[in-house]
C-alpha cells in the first residue's frame, strides 16, 4: 500500500526586506521556492507575525516559519530549529504591536479555524533589524550560503516525510 503524500504544507518567510537582516526569511524562502519546488508546499513571506498568520496559515496542515532572532550571546548566523510551542521569542513570533503567535494560535483553535496542527520555526541570529537596507549585515553575507543550505535540508526534512 502506497502512502497518501498530499501534504498541504507552507514555508513562510517573515521579516522586512528593508530593514538589512530583519528580511533574511524573506530572502531565504525566496530563494528556496527555486531550489526545493514542489507540488505539496506553497512559499510565502510576509512582514508581521502576530494576529495575521491565521489568514496565512489557516487550512494548511504544517506550516514552516523562517524567521530572524537576536540573542543575547548569539553568534550572527546560527540557526535554530524549534517546535510550537516555542521556548524562544523570534523577533516576528512576539511583536509588541500585535497580539502574539502564541496568542494566535490559541485564538485560531478556539474559534475552530483549520489551523496546522504541527508548526515548526527556524530562527536565524542575525545582527540588525532596525536599520534601513536591503543587503544584510557583513556577517551574515558571509555565512548566507552556509545559512542556505542548513536551512533547505532542514525544510527538506520537515516537508519530506514522517
Amino acid at each position: 500500500m502506497i502512502a497518501e503524500t498530499n501534504k498541504n504544507i507552507l514555508v513562510l518567510g517573515i521579516g522586512n526586506e528593508m530593514l538589512k537582516d530583519d528580511g533574511i526569511g524573506p530572502k531565504l524562502v525566496k530563494k528556496l521556492q527555486n531550489f526545493l519546488p514542489s507540488e505539496n508546499i506553497d512559499y510565502m513571506t510576509s512582514l508581521l507575525g502576530g494576529m495575521e498568520t491565521i489568514e496565512i496559515m489557516k487550512g494548511y496542515d504544517e506550516v514552516v516559519i523562517i524567521d530572524g532572532i537576536i540573542t543575547d550571546d548569539g553568534i550572527p548566523g546560527t540557526v535554530y530549529y524549534m517546535t510550537y510551542p516555542l521556548n524562544m521569542k523570534t523577533l516576528h513570533l512576539s511583536n509588541a504591536h500585535d497580539i502574539s503567535f502564541d496568542m494566535s494560535v490559541k485564538l485560531a483553535r478556539r474559534l475552530n479555524i483549520p489551523f496546522p496542527e504541527r508548526i515548526r520555526i527556524i530562527a536565524i541570529e542575525i545582527l540588525e533589524d532596525r536599520e534601513f537596507g536591503e543587503e544584510l549585515t557583513e556577517p551574515l553575507q558571509e555565512r548566507y550560503g552556509e545559512i542556505f543550505s542548513t536551512i533547505a535540508g532542514m525544510v527538506q526534512e520537515s516537508t519530506c516525510c514522517e
